[in-house]
This record gives C-alpha cells, sequence and structure tokens, in this order.
C-alpha cells in the first residue's frame, strides 16, 4: 500500500501557507482600501448621476474597476459624449496598467493562464505598490491574490454605497470627497521613491502639472506624465552611466 501520509501532512502545510499569505495580503493593502472608500463612494454616486441605473453602475465598478476611468466614464456618460470619445479616453486613462503588467511579467508570466488572467484583472495602482519592488524569488501568488482580491471587494462596496447615498442624498461630489484620490496616490507614490530617478519623475510630474492646470491648457495631465517619464528614464541612464 502507498504510503500518503507524508503528502497529508504536506497539503496542510501548503494549503496552512496559502491561507497564510492571503491574509498577510488582505493585511496590507488594507490601509489604501480605507483610504480609496471615499473614491468608491464618489465613483458609485457619480454614476447614479450620470443616468446609469444602479445595476449598471455597480456592473461597472465590478467590470471595469478603475476609479479614475469610472470618473471619467461618468462624467462623459453625463454630457452625452459619443462611444468612441468615452472608449479612446478611458483607454488613455488605463495605460500605465500597460506599463504595470509589463513591469510585473517576470513575476507572472510564468504562472498558468488561470493566475495570470486573475491577478492581470486584480492588478491596480494599489496591488503594483505592494508588490513592484519585490523580486521573482519574494513574489507570492496567494499573497497578490488576497491583496487583489480584498482591494475589489472594498472597492465594489464602497461603490454600493455611493450608489445608495447618490440615490439618497442629492450633490454628494459637493462633500469634498475628491480629496481621496490625491491622497491614494500619494500614499502610493511617496513610498516608492527610492532613488533620484523616481524622485526627478515625481518632482517633475508635480510641478509640471501643477503649472499646466494653472496656464489652463488642456491635456495638461497627460503632457506632465509623459515629460515626467521621459525625464525619469532621462536621469537614470545618466546615473547608471554615472556609476
Amino acid at each position: 500500500m502507498k504510503d500518503t501520509s507524508g503528502s497529508g501532512i504536506s497539503g496542510k502545510s501548503d494549503r496552512a501557507e496559502y491561507t497564510r499569505q492571503i491574509r498577510r495580503g488582505m493585511l496590507d493593502v488594507t490601509p489604501l482600501c480605507v483610504a480609496v472608500l471615499p473614491w468608491g463612494l464618489l465613483a458609485g454616486s457619480f454614476a447614479i448621476e450620470a443616468g446609469l441605473d444602479p445595476f449598471q453602475a455597480q456592473a461597472m465598478s465590478a467590470v471595469v474597476f478603475a476609479g479614475a476611468a469610472q470618473l471619467a466614464a461618468s462624467g462623459l456618460f453625463k454630457i452625452d459624449a459619443g462611444f468612441w470619445t468615452i472608449v479612446v479616453t478611458t483607454i488613455i486613462i488605463t495605460l500605465r496598467h500597460l506599463l504595470y503588467s509589463i513591469s510585473m511579467r517576470d513575476r507572472i508570466g510564468a504562472l498558468p493562464g488561470r493566475w495570470r488572467y486573475g491577478l492581470g484583472f486584480l492588478l491596480t495602482d494599489e496591488l503594483f505598490a505592494l508588490t513592484a519592488n519585490q523580486s521573482p524569488d519574494q513574489f507570492n501568488r496567494w499573497y497578490a491574490l488576497g491583496a487583489g482580491f480584498w482591494f475589489y471587494l472594498c472597492w465594489n462596496l464602497a461603490s454600493f454605497a455611493g450608489i445608495a447615498a447618490g440615490e439618497l442624498i442629492p450633490d454628494l461630489d459637493q462633500l469634498g470627497l475628491e480629496f481621496a484620490i490625491a491622497a491614494t496616490f500619494i500614499a502610493i507614490v511617496v513610498p516608492s521613491i527610492k532613488n533620484k530617478a523616481t524622485l526627478v519623475t515625481v518632482v517633475t510630474a508635480l510641478v509640471l502639472s501643477v503649472w499646466l492646470e494653472k496656464a489652463e491648457i488642456g491635456g495638461g495631465l497627460m503632457i506632465a506624465t509623459i515629460v515626467a517619464m521621459f525625464t525619469g528614464y532621462f536621469v537614470q541612464q545618466m546615473t547608471g552611466k554615472a556609476e
């Protein structure tokens, strides 16, 4: 008879480790979940104000799962923008996720398809912030799953609350909840500033975006983003040569 006692113990040990990693991911992303709650409320209420019914508004959070894109799309719905205008705008806003996926390729690329597609869907700014600095050896898919799914659940619950509030409380957008957008990205970006290139990128984006906004130049945020990216890349190349 084949001895299966060892494999049974190993299986229990593996399941315990998977559970531990999932819980650790959930715990680590929880502060970002709290920070993004006002943003979710705003996204849900905006969708209702834009004319979507509660089911459509919740479906947007469940399927799109991208706060900035949802807010932009809701604004375009409200002014009856054309289909392609909405599509192109949301694609441009979410292009950074393409960069995230390229950066994460060495950690996720070798995983089975169900893991690649699942973690790819859950890959947000917040999940990237938690895992971007992990080496392929440090990266744990169960940790990423726990963090990503917990954030997804919190986002949808916040959106649901915003949908309910949007139907009951008029002018919810006047309460200043949009501060959560800036606060969330500050919480994500600041801990990632660990070298000169990153610092220059952040400062360039900050100064240029504010200046272009004050100058009332259209597409200022996109211009600032592109200039900051190239500036950071140039500094990184020059720093590497100097070393």
